[in-house]
């Protein structure tokens, strides 16, 4: 008997709530195949089966509230149910054709068919749109060769070949959505392309899989049965016509919030708890009789107009910063800084440090230190709010805000007190090339405590940036000019540079957050003081 319990859920996370069942008691489960969704505040899940066989015994019900490591239910290893659901077609198609991660004989000389599926890209991150097809059907493709490109809310990344052979066909076109571990398309391994070629188009009739799909058969890996939903249909419909899950229907219910008005963050756009409870603080409850709005028809467009959908991570990045303004009491506080003493430091040891170190020096690497000695005297602007509570962060793992052309990317450099000027200078340098080629890790983007982003590199002389939530707090740089300032009585010119520091006025008091400009200011203008940790 194998037991079902509660996994690990992420930093700070210690229960969720049973969403739904997937597997009834008596159905047959297949070893890593999703059998139960639960839902935290901030995220929806699902739990693995961690062993084939039968589900014998459910022991959380549905709408529960369970700790890690409850037991949620038991498999019988190697027993054969019979009440299991009919399969989807999309599994029924699986069961045909390819097993899951595996491999199937396939006819003549072609070798066995392996699956190409959508990987995880790193947690909370469930779904991805296929961006391109690098490769066609009939090419040969080498082991690790990149086939396809995948666009999530967070980053694009290229899928590998797990082996070599022929492109034998092509599951999911260009633009369609996937889940994790659906079928992409199917490698002839050892196959050359002309045999690969005939033998997808004599599958096929000659049309590419996105014909088969709309005949009727499905994609070989369908969704979990979850996916029932549109996103249309999550969203736009009341508490009562949306197929929500327990957890967020009781808070919608409880506290009479109105659905049509929360953005669902889960699966095919599902509201979750954490949706609820975020839509909570930020006071959508329903009026009476209200209707939402039927959406618009797409306006007619003239000679001189395109329409382009927009990227998945454009669309993340617009649905972030437009709920950060709704759920933060964002505020902005102005200084100016004399860039003197910096430039001059630049000026004295920028060949002997590129020498030395191999990289230049740059302003970002003064300015992580001197956030960073800021955030250690002021440590609300280093912590973020998590319902009632604020959590205080005792380390500093600075963001640094990347322009590329699919958007703006904040790489996080950890632990960044520990960093030496050098390092921080070597480590923004290597961020900045990968942003722009697409290269950076998933990983590489989760847990900043704090954000830096320089408008000045643009031009930029003054701006009030948008916090990067969960954190409480941003510094925007802008650019540097000459302006007449007094010195000791004297007006003098000085190269100066507008600060502007944007916190969340919930967690972050006005006198918090100037105190904490000026601090940034006093270690650039005095770079000594960081030295004397003063």
């Amino acid at each position: 008997m194998t037991e079902i319990r509660v996994p690990t859920l992420g930093e700070s996370v210690t229960e969720a709530t049973i969403g739904q069942w997937l597997k009834k008691e008596g159905d047959t489960v297949k070893a890593d195949e999703p059998i139960v969704e639960l839902e935290t505040d901030k995220v929806s899940v699902e739990v693995p089966a961690p062993a084939a066989g039968v589900l014998s015994k459910i022991t959380a019900k549905e709408g529960d509230t369970v700790e890690l490591d409850a037991l949620l239910g038991e498999i019988e290893e190697g027993a054969s149910g019979g009440a299991a659901k009919p399969k989807s077609n999309g599994a029924a198609a699986k069961s045909e054709g390819v097993a899951k991660g595996g491999a199937k004989e396939s006819a003549a000389d072609e070798g066995k068919e392996v699956e190409i599926t959508a990987p995880s890209s790193g947690e909370s991150v469930t779904e991805a749109d296929i961006g391109e097809w690098l490769v066609k059907v009939g090419d040969y493709v080498n082991q690790d060769d990149p086939v396809v490109s995948l666009e999530t809310d967070k980053a694009s990344m290229d899928v590998p070949a797990p082996v070599s052979g022929t492109i034998k066909e092509i599951k999911a076109e260009a633009g369609a959505t996937v889940a994790v571990g659906d079928v992409l398309g199917i490698i002839a391994e050892g196959a050359k392309g002309s045999s690969s070629k005939s033998s997808a188009e004599k599958s096929s009739g000659g049309k590419s899989s996105g014909d088969s799909k709309v005949q009727g058969q499905g994609p070989a890996n369908a969704p979990t049965p979850r996916a029932e939903a549109s996103a249309g249909e999550s969203v736009g419909a009341g508490a009562d016509d949306q197929k929500l899950s327990p957890a967020p229907r009781r808070v919608i219910e409880e506290h009479n919030l109105d659905a049509s008005r929360i953005q669902g963050t889960g699966k095919d756009g599902r509201i979750t708890k954490g949706d609820a409870l975020a839509a909570l603080e930020s006071g959508y409850s329903k009026p009476a009789q209200s209707k939402a709005p039927a959406p618009s028809a797409p306006r007619e467009l003239g000679d001189r107009e395109e329409r382009v959908k927009m990227s998945r991570l454009r669309q993340t990045i617009a649905r972030r910063l437009k709920e950060s303004q709704d759920t933060a009491a964002m505020l902005t506080t102005f200084n100016d800084v004399d860039m003197t003493a910096v430039m001059e430091a630049r000026k004295a040891y920028k060949d002997l440090f590129e020498k030395k170190h191999g990289v230049k020096l740059g302003f970002m690497s003064f300015f992580v230190k001197a956030c960073i000695a800021a955030l250690k005297e002021v440590p609300d602007v280093n912590a973020e709010i998590e319902g009632s509570d604020i959590i205080y962060k005792n380390h500093y793992d600075i963001g640094i805000a990347v322009g590329t052309e699919k958007g703006l990317v904040v790489p996080v450099l950890r632990d960044a007190d520990h960093m030496s000027l050098a390092g921080i200078e070597k480590q923004i340098v290597d961020y900045g090339t990968r942003a722009r080629k697409g290269d950076l890790k998933l990983e590489e983007m989760q847990g900043g405590t704090f954000t830096i982003t320089n408008g000045g590199i643009y031009g930029s002389l003054m701006s009030t940036p948008i916090l990067n939530m969960p954190q409480s707090g941003i510094l925007g740089m802008h650019r540097i000019e000459e302006r007449p300032v007094v010195v000791n009585g004297e007006i003098v010119i000085r190269p100066m540079m507008y600060l502007a520091l944007s916190y969340d006025h919930r967690i972050v008091d006005g006198k918090g957050a100037v105190t904490f400009l000026v601090r940034v200011k006093e270690n650039l203008e005095d770079p000594q003081r960081l030295l004397l940790d003063l």
